[in-house]
């Protein structure tokens, strides 16, 4: 795979890093800000909902700017935006600063996405959006632990620094490494509907949000489950979101493997078949601490797998609304962890920790349902009329 791939997954993940760094550090923010901890939280609430409304948006820079100069103004703004939420006088600035972040983290994901596939050969697409989701899966696991590193070392205020410093150097990287490539098809409000037009395209993002919000349904919750369902000891909790983390990016990059062998039709109809399977492993066999920890690592690799199986899927079948496509499943993506952790409170407060994978399976069952028609016919189904011609 080419290396400039790598620095694209790379920028990825030190923007990715931002949505869930806040996560481990909860405390510390709110006693350094002098806010309630449940108001601390929704800095990350914050992050989630900025990225998924701001990603359809992000398509329309994508024709005005060469690929690598609006890489790195986006890398630029994310900095920026950390150094502010770095020198916050209180909570409202931090929190007006973690839109921003998402706002830019969206803009570099969806560039790398764009500027992978245009690098490689066409039989290479699949592993090269592959390799970029590494980059997100990675940040989305890694960026807890990463974060309460810094917190200890630096304070709160280091970790934004820190990310600082990382975007920067990033940054430098790119313009030096990166090609100048243009921005592709016209993004315009009629691209989303042409998209949106396609029933198949649009079940597609609806298995996205339907798989990701299955993974969060338990992994929002996963230390608790690990402690009081598989009676794992407290001191390994570290191990297990390490093996979480590794099986997560592994993951990104057999997702894109396998759309580029098998094709993204076979694909998107295998995978969450596979993911099916395992979290009703997990529901079945993770109360048994020793079964635990290789069904949770199998769950955490296919829960990864899915994105660039449906971002291959998207750029196959929709060519003619692939940037609208991509950016909608960036937002698909967002709203998927926002509805599995409401849907994975809400159970545990009305049931019990271990009916957690029972709910993500129940909508990995309709995401299954979803990829049975998206792999039927050829033909382009219609969600909105096409105008009817006056005779």
């Amino acid at each position: 795979m080419n290396a400039r791939i790598w620095l694209l997954a790379l920028a990825t993940f030190v923007t990715g890093m931002a949505e869930n760094i806040t996560v481990g550090i909860l405390p510390t923010l709110a006693q350094g800000l002098n806010v309630p901890l449940g108001i601390a939280g929704q800095l990350t609430t914050a992050f989630s909902l900025g990225f998924a409304i701001a990603a359809p948006f992000c398509s329309l820079l994508t024709r005005r700017f060469p690929l690598r100069t609006l890489l790195c103004m986006a890398l630029a703004l994310f900095a920026l935006f950390n150094l502010i939420a770095a020198l916050a006088p209180g909570y409202t600035v931090l929190l007006a600063a973690r839109i921003g972040m998402a706002a830019t983290s969206a803009l570099t994901c969806l560039i790398c996405t764009l500027m992978a596939t245009r690098m490689v050969a066409p039989a290479l697409r699949g592993r090269a959006i592959g390799v970029i989701f590494m980059g997100i899966s990675g940040s989305l696991v890694l960026g807890v632990p990463l974060g309460m590193l810094l917190n200890d070392a630096l304070g709160w205020r280091g970790v934004f620094l820190g990310l600082v410093l990382l975007a920067t150097a990033v940054l430098f990287t790119a313009w030096h490494a990166l090609p100048q490539l243009q921005g592709g098809e016209r993004i315009t409000p009629a691209s989303y509907l042409n998209h949106l037009r396609d029933r198949r395209l649009v079940s597609a993002q609806l298995i996205s949000v339907l798989m990701i919000a299955g993974h969060f349904t338990v992994f929002a919750y996963l230390a608790p489950y690990a402690q009081h369902v598989a009676r794992i000891p407290e001191q390994w909790l570290p191990l297990i979101f390490a093996a979480f983390g590794i099986a997560g990016v592994a993951g990104g990059y057999l997702g894109g493997w396998l759309a580029d062998r098998l094709g993204a039709r076979r694909a998107i109809m295998i995978t969450p078949l596979l993911y099916l399977a395992t979290l009703l492993g997990v529901a079945w066999g993770g109360a048994a601490a020793w079964l635990f920890l290789p069904l949770m690592m199998a769950w955490g690799c296919i829960s990864w797998m899915i994105s660039p199986v449906i971002q291959s899927y998207l750029a196959t079948r929709g060519p003619d609304s692939v940037q609208a496509g991509m950016s909608l499943n960036l937002s698909a993506m967002h709203v998927g962890v926002a509805v599995g952790t409401g849907i994975g409170g809400w159970v545990i407060g009305h049931g019990a920790l271990s009916s957690t994978p029972w709910a993500g399976a129940l909508l990995t069952l309709m995401a299954v349902g979803l990829a049975v028609y998206c792999t039927g016919g050829s033909r382009p189904h219609s969600l909105i009329p096409e105008p009817q011609s006056e005779a």
